[in-house]
Order: structure tokens, then C-alpha cells, then sequence
């Protein structure tokens, strides 16, 4: 590790969750746990979507990409602490934290982005079900994906690019389980003006945007069920979007919650502990949201289950 230099930085230490010897066992095998049931739920959210020609739609396309974000993006930051904790060793280079830094910036917009264009699907669909078809064709659908893709890498790019031209001098202490880009920043001794000023610009603009985008979209949705006449009616219109609006209600609480913690003094224990939230839990309830309020998806699942089952006994 570098001494006393402001400019040459080879490595920083992540204080994790928790420094007590005893906890260490317990912190492996609960992420761990949780992260397996990650992967292997968005896994099969994928699988079943893939496997089933019923499913081939706007809204489960969008589904897909929302189960390989929330891999991806807990990806970005569960291994390196597991490997943490597993070796006993808090280390993490200097490269390795911006390369973090880059790709959980980029899941985590990704997020956002994905979320807001599943909200316009819910909106076209209920608000004009005639023309669903027409409006939310195969070409629009990728050209969503790809424009949400672009700006989340520029984003990313841009906001690493910015770190590069930060000093460290003493502190290379984070008191976080995973480089945290405004932990980051506030450990700098250099002037972080600039990159304050291009983090919270970003994060009203790529954050906001599509939360703006998503009021929008459900004030309009809500002003249409209204308008339904039949109890019936306005219950299979609100039950099409229940689950997506149960996890970007998820989603947006707990990030805002992390968020306005770590704005109370002495406050970066309990915001790293926040962060589970966002970071690790919710990526690993959206496959249950899904599955369970939703019966397509469950129908699928088994169809694809029983045919994995049956293929395993044949060979």
C-alpha cells in the first residue's frame, strides 16, 4: 500500500459489514445463500421465458432483461466480499475498485432504465390495448434496450474516468463492503468538486429521468383503470402491473433509504448495512415478485421444470 504518496495508490482496504471475528462464518454462509438464490431465480425466470414461445412478448422480453441486470449486478459486488471474507483479507486494488465502481454504476442505471421501460410497456398496454401490438413492435422494443445499454455505458465510462483523476493521501479505508462511488469521493484529499457536481447531475438525470417516467406512466395507467367500468375489468388491468409495480416500489425505497441515511453524520456502518437492501436483496426477491403474482411465469416454470426432470431421467 502506498505511503504518504497522493498520487500512486495500489490497493484499499474494504471494512465490510462487520470487523468481529465471530460474525465472519455467519456473513459468508447468509450472502452466499442469498446470492446463490439469485442467480439460480433469475436464472429460471430466463430459462422459462426462453423455453416458452407464449412468452415471447414485450413485456417478458423486458422481463429477461431485467433478471440479467439483477445477476450482473449483484455480481459486481457479492463475490469480492465472499473472497474477502473467505481469505480473511480486506484488500482490494486500486484497479479492481474502479472496474467495480464502473460496472455496478452501469447494473445499477441499467436498473433503473429497464424498470422505466417496463413501466411504458404496462402503459401501452392497458392505455391503448389495441394498438399494443403496433406501438411496441420487436424493433422498438430493441431499440429501447439498446439507447438504455448506450447512455448506462457512457454514464459508467464517464463517472470511472472521473475517478481516475482523483488523489488518495492517507485514508484507503472504506467503510463499505464494495467501492461505493460517493465513498469513494469523499476519501479523496484532492478537490472533488467536478466529480460531485457530475455524480449528482447524473444521478438526478439517469435516476430521476426514469423515475419521472415512471410516475407518469402509472398516473396514466391509474386514470385509464378508473375509467373501467366493471370490477372485474379494473382487476385484470391493475393485476398486469402489480408485480412490476411491487419492485420498482422496492427498488426506489430501500436506494432511497440508503441514500438519506448516509446523508446523518457518523452514518457509513449503517449505510453499508442499507445497501444490503438494494445490492443483494432486492435483485434476489424480484424472481419471487414475479413468480408468484404472476401466472404465466409460474406456468412456465413448471412446464420447464417437468421437462428438465423428464429429461434427466431419459439420459
Amino acid at each position: 500500500m502506498g505511503q504518504g504518496n497522493d498520487t500512486e495508490i495500489s490497493e484499499f482496504l474494504l471494512l465490510g459489514l462487520s470487523e468481529e471475528p465471530e460474525l465472519q462464518p455467519l456473513l459468508f454462509g447468509l450472502f452466499l445463500s442469498m446470492y446463490l438464490i439469485t442467480i439460480f431465480g433469475n436464472l429460471l425466470i430466463i430459462l422459462a421465458v426462453s423455453c416458452d414461445p407464449h412468452l415471447h412478448t414485450p413485456m417478458y422480453f423486458f422481463l429477461t432483461n431485467l433478471s440479467f441486470v439483477d445477476i450482473c449486478f449483484t455480481s459486481t459486488t457479492v463475490p469480492k466480499m465472499l473472497q474477502n471474507i473467505q481469505t480473511q483479507s480486506k484488500v482490494i486494488t486500486y484497479a479492481g475498485c474502479v472496474t467495480q465502481i464502473y460496472f455496478f454504476i452501469l447494473f445499477a442505471v441499467s436498473d433503473f432504465f429497464v424498470l422505466s421501460v417496463m413501466a411504458y410497456d404496462r402503459f401501452v398496454a392497458i392505455c391503448y390495448p389495441l394498438h399494443y401490438t403496433v406501438i411496441m413492435n420487436s424493433r422498438l422494443c430493441g431499440l429501447l434496450v439498446l439507447v438504455s445499454w448506450i447512455m448506462c455505458i457512457l454514464n459508467s465510462l464517464l463517472q470511472s474516468l472521473m475517478m481516475l483523476r482523483l488523489s488518495f493521501c492517507t485514508h484507503f479505508q472504506i467503510p463499505h463492503f464494495f467501492c461505493e462511488l460517493n465513498q469513494m469521493i469523499q476519501l479523496a484529499c484532492s478537490d472533488t468538486f467536478l466529480n460531485n457536481m457530475v455524480m449528482y447531475f447524473a444521478a438526478v438525470l439517469l435516476g430521476g429521468g426514469p423515475f419521472a417516467g415512471i410516475l407518469y406512466s402509472y398516473s396514466k395507467i391509474v386514470s385509464t383503470i378508473c375509467g373501467i367500468s366493471s370490477a372485474l375489468g379494473k382487476y385484470k388491468a391493475f393485476s398486469t402491473c402489480a408485480s412490476h409495480l411491487s419492485v420498482v416500489s422496492l427498488f426506489y425505497c430501500t436506494i432511497l433509504g440508503v441514500y438519506l441515511s448516509s446523508a446523518a453524520p457518523q452514518s457509513s456502518h449503517s449505510s453499508a448495512v442499507a445497501s444490503v437492501m438494494y445490492t443483494v436483496v432486492t435483485p434476489m426477491l424480484n424472481p419471487f415478485i414475479y413468480s408468484l403474482r404472476n401466472r404465466d411465469i409460474k406456468k412456465a416454470l413448471r412446464a420447464f421444470l417437468v421437462k428438465e426432470t423428464l429429461h434427466g431421467q431419459l439420459s
